[in-house]
């Protein structure tokens, strides 16, 4: 449409406003309630305009027409709005003006002073009942941002305007803020445009002196955060309006869980132990142990009796020179990452069905979904900002299904939830598949023409009927004939999926058997979304292991016996590798008991916490002559090191992080580390250097670049590219390709070019519940926490969430006598621990759910060294535990 704004001539798409029209021209009005994020209401009726042969109107919620002649800025529209404004302004107490708030702007761009304001305001009271929010209602202007921003964005309508008249202002439901349905996620902070919502105990007047764009570090989401630092300290964190996966928004870890970077617990020196205790120490008396240390081993033990975990929570770079160090250095393939305890399922899963070891859909993908297929995953838990963007497709229209055991807060608005049993999975998916093929929705096309293994799949699947799938998973037959449909008949459905797919006996099989059906429906590979993508649970799950921290794939996914691959790194490195593949995390542990390892470096993951059988990790440690822990704090499996090196949070490092669509996005320090605590690139090199090597790579930009010499996938990737466009999927094969958001739309990467359909059975858990131990136990994240809770905990986030409980359907606690809030032991075969139960739907009868983010309640201490026969992944989902009131 072409219209005409002052006397020029713009052209806007269908569907514009006349203000997109304005400011297409250049122009400007004023206004308070809109914002670019949210629907527009025009409730302020500031942004006033003229339009020819209509007269004036609010541009933000008028439609734009073809041969529209607009004009802003006329004297009497201006006082229009001026008058408008001094009566939205005038029961505002006059503090209002002392603030950095666009209200203070609106009312210095029309010229309405400190006498427009009333001297008190109205008197309607303070909230700072939130660790984090705080509400002002003497402020409240009833713009309706906070509220849109609520519903539209985060989709938690825990915000509504109450009152009536001029006494109208936002509330938190009934009761305070802490007692409402808030996420806290920030949204309403960042919307409100008069200080009436602020982060509570931040000044705004406080003017920070820099501001750092940077990734954040909590989950795999990727989310693009600014870091406004002040006085060397973190003054605030706010969403990036351009965040390309976040979109300016946030959740409450990534918006407000920062204080951890200044906790007085860090680590701000290396520790070396002494007897029973742990003793400050210097870097040049850390770095000399470690090197006598592992010569020592290596010498008499073989360089295979070194083994190391490197970090999902830091940089691509430094995961790259870790592997390196442990190839070129030590000279072992022992070399692994959390992905082995959490989504080793998907890499090989993934590059067995389509070629590639990650999802094969970026995030913008999910707004072109009419139909999700919701697989073990809790995001708005544990993925918040994607957890929203899902929602907020179902509430536009797309079918949802989801397959959980629990009921999750999208399974509350799914079409269908197929709650099956723990470790069911296969024969759900198979169900579903059998079910596709037999009423005919399916892609023959595409299964002819891209896809293998329709035979031998129609042959496995004769067993998985409807009846037969429920009697092994208790989803009804009816259920899931109708997610069949949903899924079979839309145009672009899509599947995301979480760690109740992976974290299984058979959790490669799940994955296989999950992207079975984006295959038959021909869902993959194709120009308009669907797909079968996992969400990451930590910040660089994804690009721990794409830098090559893996036992027996090089950087890229290159496997180590590939001769290409291994001259490739060589005359780069300029050094020999090992041939032999290295250990996997669990099999270290063993390893360890076992003699064969007898020095382990843990980088940046608290192990005796995190990972299955914790007992088992336990004695691992104790049984090594060595253990280096990489930290930046104090943790339990620190405690048990023989040096502690004090690292850098992502608040503090230069690098990469990649999210779980494959995003290569940078990370910019925002703050030096605290102490004498140093950067993990720059611990990695004085290893190394300690060790009489050098790495090379002097900077991370160099590290990356080397990285894009050894590993075709990256090899278009660049700091100078990622400064400049901001982001970069891979693969990324060349210097001027755009990288590959949406994958294999030209063919798969497999051998021969086509899709892999898989034929599997169903097998049971690897435990199961009995007489003595009759319920399941589930775990997973909670909304606050993340990982080990060790960054969280040191955070506001503990208010909201104090102590860890036990998740209990309401008709077992009546079976054994418990009240919410008792305390309740759970046992396994493994151990036992307490918690308070608390009461709750969300779990079926004979299941419950713990966290593990609180040392106090040890769950992983139940978990069993049952894990995926394909990947070593541990079966978190399913251990059978007794319960026991206290």
């Amino acid at each position: 449409m072409r219209v005409t704004v002052d006397d020029r001539v713009v052209e806007v798409p269908a569907g514009a406003t006349v203000l997109q029209a304005i400011r297409a021209a250049g122009a400007v009005v004023p206004t308070l309630c809109h914002d670019d994020r949210l629907s527009p209401s025009g409730s302020c009726r500031l942004c006033l305009a003229r339009l020819t042969g209509r007269g004036v109107v609010a541009a933000c919620v008028t439609p734009a027409a073809d041969g529209q002649v607009v004009s802003t800025g006329d004297p009497d529209v201006t006082a229009m709005a001026r008058q408008v404004l001094e009566l939205t302004v005038e029961r505002l107490p006059r503090r209002a003006l002392d603030l950095p708030t666009e209200l203070v702007d609106r009312c210095a761009e029309l010229g309405v002073g400190p006498d427009g304001f009333a001297d008190a305001g109205r008197g309607l009271g303070a909230d700072d009942s939130h660790p984090y929010v705080h509400l002002d209602r003497d402020l409240c202007i009833a713009c309706g941002r906070c509220v849109r921003m609520c519903d539209d964005v985060q989709g938690a309508f825990a915000l509504t305007l109450a009152g009536r008249g001029a006494d109208t202002v936002v509330a938190p439901g009934a009761g305070s803020w802490a007692q409402s349905a808030c996420v806290s996620c920030g949204g309403c902070v960042d919307a409100c445009p008069t200080g009436a919502i602020t982060q509570a105990g931040l000044a705004v007047t406080q003017a920070p002196v820099t501001a750092v764009n940077t990734t954040c570090g909590y989950c795999g989401v990727g989310c693009a955060l600014t870091v406004h630092v002040s006085d060397g300290r973190v003054a605030e964190i706010t969403p990036d309006r351009d965040g390309s996966v976040n979109r300016g928004h946030a959740c409450v870890k990534g918006r407000f869980a920062y204080g951890f970077a200044a906790s007085p617990d860090r680590l701000t020196t290396p520790l070396i132990r002494s007897g029973q205790r742990l003793e400050p120490a210097t870097w040049d008396q850390a770095l000399a142990v470690i090197a006598d240390r592992l010569h020592g081993v290596v010498e008499r033990h073989g360089p295979d009796a070194v083994a190391a975990i490197s970090s999902a929570r830091a940089t691509n770079e430094e995961n790259y020179l870790m592997q390196k160090l442990m190839r070129t250095v030590i000279g072992t393939n022992n070399v692994d990452n959390c992905s082995r305890i959490c989504h080793a399922p998907s890499a090989v899963g993934l590059t067995a069905a389509f070629g590639l070891a990650g999802g094969t859909n970026p995030a913008d993908d999910i707004e072109l979904a009419d139909c999700i297929l919701l697989a073990g995953a809790n995001p708005t838990e544990a993925h918040p900002v994607v957890g929203a963007r899902i929602l907020q497709q179902v509430l536009s229209g797309a079918r949802l299904v989801v397959v959980d055991p629990r009921r999750t807060a999208l399974a509350g608005y799914a079409d269908v939830h197929l709650s099956g049993r723990p470790g069911s999975n296969v024969a759900v998916f198979n169900g579903l598949a059998r079910i596709m093929l037999e009423e005919g929705w399916v892609d023959d096309v595409f299964l002819s023409e891209r896809a293998d293994g329709l035979e031998e799949l129609r042959e496995q699947l004769r067993w998985f009927t409807p009846e037969r799938v429920e009697q092994v998973s208790a989803v009804p037959a009816g259920a899931l004939r109708k997610a069949a449909r949903l899924y079979g008949t839309a145009s672009a459905p899509s599947i995301i999926y979480g760690l109740g797919v992976t974290e299984h006996a058979h959790g490669t099989d799940g994955v296989r058997t999950l992207a079975n059906l984006a295959i038959l429906r021909g869902a993959v590979g194709t120009a308009y979304g669907g797909g079968v993508n996992p969400l990451r649970g930590q910040n660089n799950v994804q690009g721990a292991s794409d830098m090559g921290a893996l036992p027996d794939l090089l950087p890229g996914y290159q496997r180590i016996d590939d001769p290409r691959a291994r001259q490739r790194c060589e005359q780069v490195w300029g050094h020999r590798m090992p041939l032999r593949p290295g250990l996997r995390i669990p099999q270290m542990f063993d390893a360890a008991i076992d003699g064969r390892v007898r020095a382990l470096w843990v980088f940046g993951e608290n192990i005796a916490q995190t990972d299955p059988d914790s007992g088992h990790v336990r004695a691992a440690l104790a049984a090594c002559e060595f253990v280096i822990c990489q930290e930046i704090f104090l943790t339990d499996t620190a405690r048990l090191a023989d040096v502690v090196l004090p690292g850098a949070s992502f608040l503090e490092k230069d690098g990469t992080f990649v999210n779980f669509d494959r995003r290569f996005q940078r990370v910019r320090p925002a703050l030096d580390p605290p102490g004498q605590a140093r950067t993990d690139f720059d611990i990695l090199r004085s290893v190394a250097a300690a060790l009489g090597a050098d790495l090379g790579c002097a900077t991370p930009a160099a590290a990356l670049a080397e990285c894009a010499r050894v590993a075709p996938l990256f090899a278009g990737i660049s700091h100078t590219r990622l400064e400049r466009e901001g982001h970069l999927h891979w693969p990324c094969r060349s210097t001027d390709g755009p990288g590959e958001a949406r994958l294999y739309q030209q063919g798969f990467a497999t051998p021969n070019g086509r899709a892999q359909l898989a034929a599997r059975p169903w097998l049971p858990p690897g435990e199961q519940p009995d007489a003595a131990f009759p319920y399941v136990l589930i775990t997973g994240r909670r909304l606050v926490r993340y990982n080990a809770g060790t960054m969280t905990r040191r955070t506001p986030n503990l208010a909201l969430q104090p102590r860890e409980s036990v998740d209990i359907h309401p008709d077992d606690a009546a079976a054994l006598g418990l009240r919410d809030g008792d305390d309740v032991e759970i046992s396994s075969r493994r151990g036992s621990i307490t918690a308070a139960a608390h009461l709750t739907a969300e779990v079926s009868p004979g299941q419950v759910f713990l966290a593990f983010h609180f040392p106090q309640v040890a769950v992983n201490l139940l978990t069993s060294a049952e894990v995926d026969a394909v990947t070593s992944c541990p079966e978190y989902k399913v251990t059978a535990v007794r319960l026991c009131r206290t």
